[in-house]
């Protein structure tokens, strides 16, 4: 009968011939491991099974010291003389972004998927700044990595906190996959605050809104970018998703008023948006612009880099010292158009597409006109218990 090797490790096992055999089951001791008898041949194959179970308690020590994961597999590997690969973590982190490509419109957007190429770009430059060396193990990754690509993205690259945070992040997801897998032992961001600095965003008055929008520019580029951007300050859409809107996104909704039924293209969230009568009056204009009738969309909308150069012109014909950007226009539909006029923080929630409350807080900041105002509600309701009062 064969012989065989069966190593266990937290209740995994793996097994492997010998390459001997007993002659006589009968005198097999099962307990022991070992072959009963004291002849010559029993002596030499019990001689021959110890040597190999030492082998194993070497293959043990070896990953002990090493401190490494050990597994049954790991350690008939050792014994047979396979080498584990080591695993990169910049082979792992492609590897995962390979992954995110493939599930672009299912599970990720485009978007996602090009924040993890460029924080992939980022810690390559890193390890090959640092350490000289195309690709590291993972085994390497501690907290001084993680302290250290932080100085790298502020100091070398002058990142800023959040946007440092945030590659850091990108980078954190792929190493709790390596944590899960069982391929690192410990977290090498354990102790690393990853806490991001809270930004002001700044947004247009509705004094700045009225400037832009009735001012006659002197160039159809600047007149067309103002409504572009009117049009998002109106819907809170963000760039990308004025940039795919289509005609047959404007159905008639609930109330039988015009709206916008779409879906967020950086989360394929849904939301739903009822069109107010600027908003009516820009799609009205455009809606026989020969770029529009082409490819069936709302506007004819630029690359968000143009758009942005337009903008600061506008800003210096208006007289808006702002540095006014495409997004601006999201955060100000927020918090001008309708958090300050009475529009409930969940509706306004709703209609930006996000998928809860705590998001939209970062962009509808309550301005001091509207705290005046709920303010001189209270006082005349106070005025008017204390009249009744008397």
């Amino acid at each position: 009968m064969p012989i065989y090797i069966r190593i266990t490790v937290d209740t995994q096992r793996a097994e492997l011939s010998t390459k001997r055999y007993c002659d006589d089951p009968d005198k097999w001791n099962a307990s022991a491991g070992r072959i009963k008898g004291i002849n010559e041949n029993a002596k030499l194959l019990n001689a021959y099974l110890d040597t190999l179970q030492s082998k194993v308690y070497d293959a043990l020590r070896f990953f002990v010291e090493r401190d490494e994961i050990i597994t049954a597999e790991k350690i008939k590997d050792k014994l047979i003389g396979i080498k584990e690969h080591p695993k990169k973590i910049l082979e792992i982190f492609l590897q995962h972004n390979d992954q995110i490509k493939a599930l672009i419109g299912k599970s990720y957007a485009a978007l996602t998927l090009k924040r993890y190429n460029t924080a992939l770009e980022h810690t390559r430059e890193f390890i090959s700044w640092k350490y000289h060396l195309p690709d590291i193990d993972i085994k390497k990754l501690n907290y001084e990595f993680i302290a250290e690509y932080d100085f790298y993205l502020k100091g070398v690259r002058k990142c800023g906190h959040n946007s440092t945070m945030k590659y850091l992040s990108n980078l954190k997801k792929v190493v709790l996959l390596c944590l899960k897998k069982g391929w690192l032992l410990r977290d090498p961001f354990y102790g690393f605050n990853l806490a991001t600095k809270e930004v002001v965003r700044e947004i247009l008055t509705n004094d700045e809104l009225s400037a832009i929008a009735s001012k006659q520019f002197l160039t159809e580029r600047l007149n067309i970018t103002r409504d572009i951007f009117l049009f998002s300050c109106y819907t809170g859409l963000a760039y990308v998703d004025v940039y795919n809107l289509e005609r047959s996104a404007i159905v008639n909704g609930i109330d039988d008023e015009k709206w916008i039924y779409s879906n967020r293209q950086k989360t394929e969230t849904p939301f739903r948006i009822p069109l107010l009568p600027v908003t009516l009056e820009i799609l009205e204009r455009y809606k026989n612009h020969p770029q529009c009738q082409n490819n069936g969309k709302v506007l004819p909308v630029w690359s968000n880099q143009k758009l942005n150069e337009y903008l600061k012109e506008i800003a210096d014909v208006c007289g808006i010292s702002k540095r006014l950007t495409y997004h601006m226009a999201r955060h100000t539909f927020a918090t001008t158009v309708t958090l300050n006029n009475g529009v409930p923080i969940e509706t306004v929630s709703k209609m930006l597409g996000h998928k809860s409350i705590k998001i939209t807080q970062h962009y509808a900041k309550t301005q001091d006109r509207k705290v005046s105002d709920d303010m001189k509600l209270l006082r005349n309701k106070l005025d008017i218990k204390k009249i009744t009062e008397m």
